[in-house]
C-alpha cells in the first residue's frame, strides 16, 4: 500500500478553553479524500494544521511523510486554498498571482507562464487584467483556487472551495479536483455541502466537535453501522400485494405505502435486496418497477453519526 499523504496522531488543537480538535489520529491515503461536517466540526483547524498554519498543542502531524510544522521545504510541496478572503484588491488577478510565485522562488517568466496556465485552469483567463476588488463572488473563489495550483504542488488542501460558486462554476471546480485527482496528486477537500464531496470522491472523512466519526468508503461505513435501519423505496403495480409479502421477512423491521410505492426498513440489506429480486424475478407480487435507497448517501449516514 502507498504511504499515506497525510499522517495525524493525537492530534488536539485547543483555543483557550475551546477544543478545535480532540485527540484526532488519521491516516489520509493518496488521491482525493473529502473532509465533511457541519460549520464548526473542526474542518479548518485540521487543514490548518496539515497545511503548517497551526501547531498542535498535543500530538504531531506528518504530510508527504515530513512533520509538516516549521518545515519550508515541504510548505513547497503543498497547495493551500483558505476558505477565507485574504487578497489585495486593487492587483489584478494576473498580478496577484505572479507576485505570490514570486515569493515562492519563481523567475518573472516562469511564474508568468504559471500564472497563466492557472488562470486558464480555472477559466479565468478573461479577467485576468481585472482588478480582484471587482470580481464576483465566485471568481474570488475561483482565482484562490488557482493561487493554490500555480506552483503545481503535490497535495491540493481546499477549505470549502465550492463556496459560493453558481452551478457552471462548482462544475469547474469539481472538473478541476477531479482532472488533478486522475493525473495521480492528491487532494483534500472540505464541505459541509454532502453530496459535492460525493461528485468528486467515495473516500470521506466525517467530523463532528472535532473528532473524527468514521473515515473510508461511504458504502464500507454504512457496513459499520449495523443498527442502522436501511429504507428501501419500492416502486410495484401492486404495493400491497408486495408488502404483505414483505412483511413475513424477518429482517424487515418496518413497512408503510406512499404514493403508489412500499417504503421498507431492513436491519439486514444485502438478504433484502436478494430476496427481493427473488420476488420481483416470479409472478408472485407483479412487476416491480424501481428500487431506490434514500439511506444509500452521506446525508443519511452523517446524520446517524452525529445523533448517536
Amino acid at each position: 500500500m502507498s504511504p499515506p499523504v497525510i499522517a495525524a496522531h493525537g492530534v488536539s488543537k485547543w483555543y483557550g478553553q475551546v477544543i478545535g480538535l480532540n485527540n484526532v489520529t488519521v491516516s489520509i491515503p493518496p488521491g482525493i479524500s473529502g473532509l465533511l461536517g457541519p460549520n464548526g466540526a473542526g474542518k479548518s483547524t485540521l487543514l490548518k494544521l496539515v497545511s503548517g498554519q497551526l501547531k498542535p498543542s498535543q500530538g504531531h502531524v506528518q504530510v508527504l511523510g515530513e512533520p509538516i510544522w516549521g518545515n519550508p521545504k515541504a510548505y513547497r510541496r503543498i497547495g493551500y486554498c483558505p476558505d477565507h478572503d485574504g487578497f489585495y484588491e486593487r492587483m489584478t488577478g494576473r498580478d496577484w498571482l505572479t507576485a505570490l510565485l514570486g515569493l515562492g522562488g519563481f523567475d518573472d517568466d516562469r511564474a508568468a507562464r504559471a500564472a497563466a496556465r492557472a488562470l486558464d485552469t480555472v477559466g479565468l483567463t478573461d479577467a485576468a487584467d481585472r482588478k480582484i476588488g471587482g470580481y464576483s463572488k465566485g471568481m474570488r473563489q475561483r482565482i484562490k483556487l488557482a493561487q493554490a495550483i500555480a506552483h503545481d504542488p503535490e497535495l491540493l488542501v481546499l477549505d470549502e472551495p465550492l463556496a459560493g460558486l453558481d452551478p457552471l462554476g462548482r462544475r469547474r471546480v469539481i472538473d478541476v479536483i477531479r482532472a488533478w485527482g486522475r493525473e495521480g496528486r492528491s487532494v483534500v477537500v472540505s464541505s459541509h455541502v454532502l453530496h459535492e464531496i460525493e461528485l468528486m470522491t467515495s473516500n470521506i472523512l466525517l467530523l463532528n466537535n472535532g473528532r473524527i466519526l468514521a473515515e473510508g468508503n461511504v458504502h464500507q461505513i454504512r457496513d459499520l453501522i449495523d443498527e442502522h435501519p436501511h429504507t428501501v423505496r419500492i416502486t410495484a403495480d401492486d404495493p400491497r400485494r408486495l408488502a404483505r409479502r414483505l412483511l413475513g421477512y424477518s429482517h424487515v423491521i418496518a413497512m408503510q405505502l406512499q404514493d403508489g410505492a412500499v417504503i421498507a426498513q431492513t436491519n439486514r440489506p444485502d438478504v433484502f435486496y436478494t430476496e427481493l429480486t427473488a420476488l420481483a424475478a416470479g409472478d408472485e407480487v407483479g412487476a416491480v418497477r424501481e428500487v431506490t435507497s434514500p439511506d444509500d448517501n452521506l446525508h443519511a449516514v452523517f446524520s446517524y453519526l452525529v445523533n448517536q
